[in-house]
């Protein structure tokens, strides 16, 4: 990997001079490879949607996809005061390196929290390495967001489990060596089970690879599972536990995707500002016209006071503080909303080549939506955060401009 000379960053580093000297030589690692490597071949990775195998290897062999897993089984595990600052870099360029990030982050959090010490030996490590990779099966046709809906069941036999349903949307599926697969009991559907599953399994089938909108380079795929057997023994967790092994790993994602919409945010507005010294129009630059100011200024503001809000949020992560699932949706409807907005407006700026195949926003314009939707879209985490904010507002402190009695009686 070559180090050329550093230029100075648009945004500034006060987020990186938190971290430990350690953290922040990673930081420059990945930045190295973002700007040698991942950033330079996200045009062409963006052409397809084959895996991408090259920019996943490379992942691996940097150590980057190993920042998921804990020490004792080859990782390093990476605070997420780290990991988002990794996944911002990645997103800054390039989407589906991101991607491959916060994919790895779904099904590894379900196998080191879940699977026996006897599983977390034989496969942990070769996930570390990019020898095997591991896909989380959790969406259906009918169930997304609403993980209490899923209809795939569960059912005990002895000493195997008998798994039967389908799950829709599954990054990685085509590619991925073994399935964390969350279902109901059979017997009992208020319990969820979960269990890990080798792609080999007989009845077990992965769809074609269906076309999308963006993320090019990590292709989804259906599954079905027709009364596929698996072995007692890769149970994830007791059983009970499929669905807080799922919010554990839905948690850890949705910090991800924030991570990822934000570093796209500052991507767009680094294009769009130079494009605007570059440009001239009416007789001057582009950036010197107000309106183009304001609009950039918006931009820069919001992206700022939203990584404030992840940074809290990742803190409150690796604190494990009790309030940190409402902090993820906050931190992840703020930042995919906001990266939608700033890489629409930042094409705007652009004009007629912001619309161009070969032109980075014209990608950063397609890969931005599915931040919006995936692990919960926007309108579900809205839904959550109002709830929360109703159920405490009646107990919490009352204001004190207020007089005594109800504020009926005003």
């Amino acid at each position: 990997m070559t180090t050329g000379t550093r230029a100075t960053r648009l945004f500034g580093d006060h987020f990186l001079e938190r971290l430990q000297p350690d953290e922040q030589a990673t930081v420059q690692q990945v930045r190295d490879l973002c700007r040698d490597t991942l950033g330079p071949q996200a045009d062409a990775v963006s052409r397809e949607d084959l895996f991408a195998w090259d920019t996943f290897r490379t992942l691996a062999r940097e150590g980057v996809i190993a920042t998921a897993f804990p020490r004792e089984y080859g990782g390093t595990d990476a605070r997420q005061a780290l990991r988002i600052r990794l996944i911002e870099e990645l997103g800054r360029v390039c989407s589906t390196s991101a991607s491959m990030i916060t994919g790895t982050d779904l099904s590894s959090r379900a196998i080191v929290a879940g699977a026996s010490e006897a599983l977390r030996r034989e496969i942990v490590p070769r996930l570390c390495t990019g020898e095997l990779q591991a896909a989380f099966a959790l969406t259906e046709p009918g169930a997304g967001s609403d993980v209490r809906g899923l209809s795939t069941t569960i059912r005990r036999e002895g000493g195997r489990y008998l798994v039967t349903g389908r799950k829709k949307f599954i990054t990685r599926a085509s590619t991925a060596d073994w399935f964390a697969v969350v279902g109901r009991a059979e017997d009992d559907p208020s319990v969820f089970i979960a269990v890990l599953m080798p792609r080999d399994a007989k009845g077990f089938h992965i769809g074609a690879e269906v076309g999308k909108l963006g993320w090019f380079g990590v292709p989804i795929s259906s599954l079905e599972f027709d009364a596929v057997e698996v072995p007692a023994s890769h149970r994830l967790g007791a059983e009970g536990d499929g669905f807080s092994l799922a919010q554990d790993a839905l948690l850890r994602a949705r910090i991800g995707h924030a991570a990822m919409a934000l570093g796209r945010a500052i991507g767009a507005v680094e294009i769009a500002s130079r494009y605007a010294s570059d440009r001239t129009v009416f007789g001057k630059r582009e950036g010197e016209h107000q309106g183009v100011q304001w609009m950039l200024a918006d931009m820069v503001t919001q992206i700022e006071a939203s990584r404030a809000l992840l940074a809290l949020t990742a803190d409150k992560y690796d604190a494990g503080a009790s309030d940190v699932s409402i902090f993820a949706s906050m931190a992840k409807l703020q930042a995919t909303d906001l990266c939608m907005k700033v890489v629409t407006d930042a094409l705007q700026l652009t004009g007629g080549r912001g619309y161009l195949r070969d032109f980075p926003l014209e990608r950063f314009f397609r890969d931005a939506k599915l931040n919006q939707i995936g692990e919960g879209a926007s309108e579900v985490h809205k839904t959550v955060i109002g709830r929360d904010l109703m159920r405490r507002a009646p107990l919490a402190e009352r204001n004190p401009c207020l007089r005594d009695g109800p504020l009926t009686d005003y």
